[in-house]
Formats: structure tokens, sequence, C-alpha cells
């Protein structure tokens, strides 16, 4: 048996992944405010690094849109030198926490929490590269740039190297939409490289007037990071960078290791492996000076689709990337910007999960408020804020859907009153069933059946042994309170 059973296949899914990798290295890097060598970077680290680790078989890492706009904000805050040492960072606590075996509790984040990050990170990547479609400058904040909006809109109008630009960049935005409903024939060539293809080849042939990437050159590009620039982590703003760039970099490598694992039937994930893996990646990107990386569903989508097997596929897609960095280094200035925008507005558009949200509006609202209460904290604040809120509004809604309680009184009008508490009390609802059990009748005595409760807290135990002290004071029997197994015996049960 060849010791490669499978290199036919791995080979030419590379080749696929490496087609859909380049403009998105480009464009993210573009997007993010450093040079365009440093997408390429990251991809490469992606592939001939965290590639051969082990982890996940079949995902591929590379510079990531999602975490395009908090990279931008850094680099603009910060500077590129400081970018090198929170990359770094990251990927050493990434390892720390594989190493810790902390892998597994990033899955326990609230799927809603993810989704309104990610279309937070969608609304303000849109909201932002709509800018660079447009020849314009963009504002700072995200707020900023949706207000801006309309007014870029306006001047466009009478600006016709705006209205070429724009018009480049909506016909790549065009071609992506368009592209899935073409023969499959016509779909061997990747979406992303067949629309910035097409609209280079577009601004060639009629001359437009539009910006394309600056090229700087691969080892012109490569900065590690200076020894002044660690002086930087003494700042509370690069600490809450670092966490954030942890967080949000983990949490979306596993997250989509769980999406890729129910694309194929091959080996799967092993999510604390796969946290080193992405760790080691991001310190070696942060030694380089380059982005920070994450694994990418689309490209890691567009591996298993193309029919990859084995971790080869995405190694030998790292290496793609290096040969052009190396020998088609120019090609990259002959890239339109505006047809980047583009690739990354339709990024942007598949981060909204608009019939995810559709789905939760109906079944779970209360899931769903998560979704667009992180998403628009997101867009107003920042998106280091924008997660904990939404990872805090989660908590609030599990503990007081945890402490549902349900009082049924039943009173035939003569004999003694009768009290069924089912669900789970908790000092939550305390309040609750303090006023309906001292609303029963003073003059007749009462039983409290218990049976029905899952968990009973100490608050509500004390606060029900002192309401059944004050009740029997008043001259009726003692309250007569039944437990059952079902009772006080479970009050370790969720």
């Amino acid at each position: 048996m060849s010791k490669f059973p499978y290199l036919k296949q791995d080979f030419t899914a590379s080749l696929v992944v490496f087609l859909v990798a380049l403009p998105l290295c480009v464009g993210v890097a573009v997007a993010s405010g450093v040079p365009a060598e440093l997408g390429l970077v990251t991809g490469i680290v992606g592939g001939l690094v965290t590639g051969v680790l082990r982890g996940s078989s079949l995902q591929v890492s590379g510079p990531a849109a999602g975490l395009t706009v908090l990279v931008f904000e850094a680099v603009k805050e910060f500077g590129l030198p400081v970018l090198g040492v929170i990359v770094l960072i990251t990927g050493l606590l990434q390892i720390t926490m594989g190493v810790l075996r902390l892998g597994r509790w990033f899955r326990a984040i609230s799927v809603s929490v993810v989704e309104g990050m990610l279309a937070g990170i969608g609304l303000v990547l849109i909201a932002g590269q709509l800018y660079p479609a447009l020849a314009a400058k963009a504002p700072d904040s995200g707020p900023g740039k949706i207000a801006g909006l309309p007014r870029a809109f306006a001047d466009a109008l009478g600006d016709g190297e705006a209205l070429a630009s724009l018009a480049l960049g909506a016909g790549t935005v065009a071609v992506l939409v368009l592209w899935k409903h073409l023969p499959a024939r016509a779909r061997t060539v990747p979406g992303p490289l067949a629309a910035v293809g097409l609209a280079t080849l577009a601004a060639f042939l009629l001359g437009l007037p539009v910006a394309t990437v600056e090229v700087h050159g691969l080892l012109g590009s490569v900065q590690p990071p200076t020894a002044s620039a660690f002086g930087e982590l003494a700042s509370l703003g690069v600490i809450g960078t670092i966490v954030a760039f942890t967080l949000i970099a983990s949490a979306e490598s596993l997250f989509s290791a769980a999406a890729v694992d129910r694309l194929h039937n091959g080996p799967r994930t092993r999510y604390n492996q796969e946290l080193i893996a992405q760790g080691a990646g991001n310190a070696l990107c942060g030694v380089l000076g380059a982005l920070p990386m994450t694994a990418v569903i689309v490209r890691s989508a567009a591996n298993v689709q193309a029919g990859a097997r084995t971790k080869a596929s995405r190694v030998l897609h790292g290496a793609w990337l290096l040969l052009f960095a190396a020998l088609l280094p120019g090609a990259l200035g002959l890239l339109p910007i505006p047809a980047l925008a583009g690739v990354l507005v339709y990024s942007g558009a598949k981060l909204i999960p608009v019939r995810a949200l559709a789905v939760l509006w109906r079944e779970h609202r209360g899931e769903a408020l998560v979704l667009v209460v992180t998403a628009v904290s997101i867009v107003a604040v920042s998106m280091f804020e924008g997660v904990l809120i939404g990872i805090a509004l989660s908590i609030v809604k599990t503990a007081w859907e945890a402490s549902h309680i349900r009082l049924e009184v039943v009173d035939k009008g003569a004999g003694p009153v009768d009290a069924y508490l089912s669900g789970n009390a908790t000092f939550l609802r305390l309040p609750r069933i303090l006023d309906s059990l001292e609303a029963l009748p003073q003059d007749r005595p009462v039983r409290v059946d218990l049976s029905g409760l899952h968990h009973l807290d100490h608050a509500c135990r004390t606060a029900l042994e002192s309401w059944a002290e004050r009740h029997s004071d008043a001259g009726t029997e003692p309250v007569r309170v039944t437990a059952g197994s079902a009772g006080t015996t479970r009050d370790t049960a969720v």
C-alpha cells in the first residue's frame, strides 16, 4: 500500500483551497490596515505549521474576516509592532489552555452569543468595506460607519472615480452571489478567485480609475515585534485586546471544527490539541508580526467538498501560498481594492445568521434576544464589550429560566388548604413564592407539598420555614410540609 494513499485527492483539494484562500488572505489584510503580504504570511503559517499539527484533520486556518474589525482597531490604536506582541501572547495563551485541557469548555459558550458575535462583526465589516468600495475614508467607530453611509453614497453620485469603484465592488458581489447558480463545470473555479479575477480584468481592459493593492514585498512586510513593543503589555488596553483575541479566535476555531466535523465521516476533532495547534500558529504569526489566525469555515468547507482526505491538503495549500508570495509578488499590485472590499462585504453578509435568527424568534425568543443584543452591542460599543454583554445576558437568561417555579393552590372551601410547589425554588423567585403563600387564609390549616421541586436552595428553605412558623403562630394548626423523594433530597439536581 502506498504511504500516501490519498495524495491525488489531497493534491487536488489543496489547489482549490489555495485559490479560495488567496483573495481572502489579501482582502483581510488590506481591510485590517496592514500590508497585503502579511495576510499571505498568516495563510502560509496556517498551512505549513498549524496544518501539520494534530487536532482537526480537515479544517484550514488563516486570517479570518471575523477578526478584521478587531485587528484594524488594534493596529490603529497601538501600531503594527504591538500587533505582533498581541498575537504572540494570544498564541501562548491558547497553547496554555490546550495543555490545561480547557478546549472543550469553549463548546459551553452559548451558540446565540457566538452567532451574535459573528453577526456584529459582519455588520461592522460590511459598513467598513463599503467605504473603500466608494473610494472614501471610513469613520472610526462602528456607529459612525453606519451613520455615515448615506452621506458617502450621496457624495459618490457626483464623483466618476467613486462610481467606477462602486461599480467594480458591486460587480464583484454580484459574481459571488450568482456563482453558485452556474453549471458545475464553471464552478470548478472558486467563486472568490473568479470574482476578483474578473474585476481585475475589467479594471485593466476598461482603464478604470480604481485603487489597487500596495505591494511591499514579503520580506519587507515581515516585521518582528521590537523589545519596546513588549513594554506595551503594561497597558490595560493591550491586555483587554489580548483577552478578546484569545477568546474570539479560540471560540471561532473550535466552533468551526464542530461544523467541519459534520461535513465529513473522518476522524473527529480533538479540541485541546486543536487549541494547541491554533496557539502554535498564532505564536509564530506574532513573532513574524503577521495577522492572527483562526480556523476559517469557508476554506475548511471548500477543502472537504473538494475531496480532501487527510491534513496533507491544508499543508500543501500553505506551500502554494508561499510559492505565490515568493514568485509572483507583483501580481498583488494588480488587484483592485474595491474588488477585495466586495469579497469582504459578501463574507460579512454570510456571517449574519438571518435564517437562524428567524427560527430562534419562532422557537426560542430569549436566545434570539441574546443574539440581537450581542450584535448590536458590538456595533455600538466594541467587540470585547459586546461579547461580554452577550455572555452576561445569556447567563441572566439561563438563571431566570432555571428558577422557573409553579405554585398551585387547592382550596375546597373547608378543611386544609393544599399548596403544591413544582420546578426550581431559588432566591430569584422568592418574592413571588412568599407573596403567594402569605396570601393564603390565616385561619385555615395549610399543607405544603414540595415533592414536585427539583431544587430548593438555602434562601428558599429558610424563607419557607420562617413563613410556616409565622402562619402557625396565628393560632391555626401547624403547617404540614411534605418533602418526598423529588423534593429536598434532590437539592443538587439541575
